[in-house]
């Protein structure tokens, strides 16, 4: 059903109380205050306010309604919404609370199925209510933000009360707003579907808790990835964060690992506070044209915060290079001889009008020979040079800093800055300090386009989160073009195998059971006397490994149950004996046997089930690298190809599987495709609960599946 006339709607009614002081008058009073005229009030006393006429029930109202805001008390919304059904109400917005945040389950599912039966869209229960600056419409107890091109979800009012306050304080335009509460019907994805087709919508904010359905979730935003940025807060990281998640929204807060993991997959920018989700949203709507490079350069009047706001470019990724000769001449001839020209650009006090637009226009000319310039950097790579000494590029982006003493007039310098912004095109934002005294400039900014950051810190943040955006956009589009496959693929399109196994799995018959799903193993035997080992060990070829198969130990290191480097028959026969006397008390089975592997890369790759995206695979170096630095890389399954290559670029240790330092590299193809492959699995399997291959032997040529464990459901 279509959420049209939740955010268009002919009429809205009002029902609850609409005394001064109550809930229902403030949102009456914010909903004239927004412009919006076709507002009927139904209370019990038919008690109309501020104007608008009260009516006893929502029948009686003369004039065609599609939205009724509620705000009575939680034991009379289902009576409302019966009401709202036979009067044709469209959707609902329930401000009241008193449901499944307060231990309310039945009271919810109730109003819940009413809403179904009569076909009423429903937000809420226990929301902020909602927002539509093109409507005019603005049932809420929130600040009122100017119209504009953003558009805000969150599960939490109180969160977007204060991005929206921010918004009306500096001006970000906001296109909707929908606090959706408990979500008893729609919800995030409902909402995230919605604003993908919105043309009055160019960013989306989001600030969810859990999510209602981690797969439909992971298509809506997708599909909204694929058309405008999707800037998310997911709280619940932690321990604590995930009880106070649980207490507030009464659902299950899922594993944060695993939305991280989805988020980036979906190509989702997730953020930590609102603080940068606002930021962002200003940098995404402020520089329409992007930040397509990490170059930056820092003009200044001033040392210190200059250096602190090179620092944090570099701590996040942006290359504050020291401009080419060729610039450095330029700027030369226009600045004072102290001047600093190695970036940050220090003008220092003496800073003009004149001096900030020359500087910004010399640093963000394009380079006159662009082709040779990068044939050059390619170059100087290749032979370990530095790049800042000997080359002449221009800049992707550049941040005016100006602190001002308060006896010096700020507009002239935001001139220049606006001037040289507008004749270059590229990214251009500041940062005027302190508030008091540079009011007026920010002002002359704001009205000319150029974004003003608080700090310079924050201005540089955004900068590089929205190079690290086009950056991956244009990999993924890239990567996309050349594979075939889809990062969601349907269980139906995958053929089940002739084999299957069942409980318990041990290690030859998992080991047997990869090689049909076409995944490489090692050559292996399966032994159940000592004269079977000896027989095994001599077809693989010395030196060998030998593991115990038992149902009864899956850590089989931990009982002695590997033996490695095994050389002739007779060490063979010592070990079976070995490994079958250390198994005592289980069930022993028999041993398996492999060729020892020398000269290859351990990785580890992993299946399980999250409760709410259910199969995810994860990647990662054996050994300390998991256990100690936890550099694993998650994805939600089924892979593709280029999701595949991401998952292995993505660990910090990638260097090492690439051939750092001489190294041999890993065949990083072959590692792709098992990937691909192990992520399948459990579509071609729904009854698998876990695989586990580690280790993985990455060599120069091929990977193979060094041990494996399965659990079924």
């Amino acid at each position: 059903m279509t959420l049209h006339h939740l955010f268009y709607p002919r009429g809205v009614t009002l029902v609850g109380s609409v005394a001064e002081g109550k809930v229902g008058f403030e949102l009456l009073r914010q909903m004239l205050r927004g412009g919006y005229r076709d507002v009927f009030v139904v209370n019990p006393k038919a008690q109309g306010a501020l104007g608008v006429p009260g009516y006893a029930s929502i029948g009686a109202i003369p004039a065609p309604v599609d939205l009724a805001v509620i705000c009575s008390p939680a034991t009379t919304v289902a009576g409302v919404l019966e009401e709202c059904g036979a009067a044709g109400v469209k959707a609902a917005v329930v401000i009241s609370s008193g449901f499944s945040e307060m231990g309310n389950r039945a009271g919810e599912a109730e109003i819940k199925a009413i809403a179904a039966r009569h076909g009423i869209r429903l937000v809420g229960p226990n929301c902020a209510g909602i927002i539509n600056t093109a409507h005019r419409l603005c049932p809420t107890m929130e600040t009122l933000p100017p119209p504009g091109h953003v558009s805000l979800i969150s599960q939490s009012g109180a969160l977007a009360g204060i991005v929206l306050g921010w918004a009306a304080r500096d001006g970000l335009g906001i296109a909707k707003f929908v606090s959706y509460g408990n979500r008893a019907d729609v919800n995030e994805v409902d909402l995230l579907e919605y604003l993908a087709d919105d043309d009055e919508t160019r960013v989306i904010g989001v600030y969810i808790e859990t999510v209602s359905d981690g797969r439909r979730f992971m298509a809506a935003t997708a599909k909204c990835t694929a058309r405008k940025p999707l800037i998310v807060i997911k709280a619940g990281r932690g321990q604590s964060g995930q009880r106070a998640t649980l207490s507030h929204t009464g659902s299950l807060a899922g594993s944060d690992a695993v939305y991280d993991a989805a988020l980036r997959q979906c190509g989702a920018i997730r953020v930590e506070s609102a603080e940068e989700l606002f930021d962002l949203c200003r940098g995404f709507v402020g520089l329409p044209q992007g930040v397509r490079g990490r170059r930056v350069a820092i003009v200044t009047n001033s040392g210190g915060p200059s250096i602190l706001a090179a620092d944090r470019a570099e701590a996040v990724g942006l290359d504050v290079a020291e401009p080419g000769p060729e610039i450095r001449a330029k700027l030369a001839t226009f600045l004072p001889p102290h001047a600093a020209l190695k970036n940050p650009i220090d003008l220092t006090v003496e800073g003009t009008e004149r001096g900030y637009r020359e500087a910004l226009l010399a640093l963000l000319a394009e380079a006159e020979d662009k082709a040779k310039v990068e044939a050059e950097a390619k170059l100087n790579l290749s032979l370990n040079l530095s790049l800042n000494l000997n080359l002449n590029l221009s800049f992707d982006a550049l941040l005016a800093i100006n602190i001002a003493p308060p006896y010096l007039d700020s507009v002239p310098l935001a001139r220049g800055i606006c001037d040289a912004a507008a004749a270059t095109g590229k990214p251009v934002v500041a940062s005027f300090l302190p508030e008091a005294v540079t009011a007026d400039a920010v002002a002359y900014l704001h009205a000319h386009g150029v974004l003003n950051f608080p700090t310079p810190e924050r201005a540089v943040a955004v900068l590089a989160r929205m190079a690290a955006y086009t950056e991956a956009r244009n990999w993924k589009l890239e990567a996309r073009s050349s594979s075939a496959s889809s990062n969601q693929l349907p269980a139906s399109s995958f053929q089940q195998p002739a084999t299957s196994f069942q409980l318990p799995v041990l290690e030859p018959d998992a080991m047997a059971w990869l090689r049909d799903n076409g995944i490489a193993t090692p050559p292996f035997r399966f032994a159940t006397t000592a004269d079977e080992a000896v027989a095994g060990c001599a077809e693989i070829g010395f030196p060998v490994v030998m593991k115990v198969v038992s149902p009864d130990i899956l850590h089989k290191s931990e009982r002695g149950g590997v033996i490695v480097g095994i050389g002739d028959e007779a060490a063979a026969r010592a070990a079976f004996e070995t490994i079958r006397q250390r198994a005592a008390g289980a069930d022993f089975r028999g041993v398996i046997i492999y060729p020892l592997v020398r000269g290859a890369q351990e990785v580890l790759v992993g299946l399980s089930r999250d409760p709410q995206f259910g199969p995810v695979i994860a990647f990662g170096l054996g050994g300390i690298y998991t256990e100690v630095l936890r550099d694993v890389a998650l994805r939600v399954a089924p892979v593709d190809r280029a999701e595949a290559d991401a998952m292995i670029r993505s660990l910090r240790a990638y260097p090492i599987l690439a051939g750092a330092r001489g190294q041999r590299p890993c065949d990083l193809d072959a590692l792709a495709e098992l990937l691909v492959r192990v992520s399948e699995l459990p579509f071609r399997y729904p009854e698998i609960a876990e695989v586990d291959l580690n280790p993985v032997f990455a060599g120069p040529k091929g990977a193979v599946a060094g041990d494996v464990r399965v659990i079924i459901r």
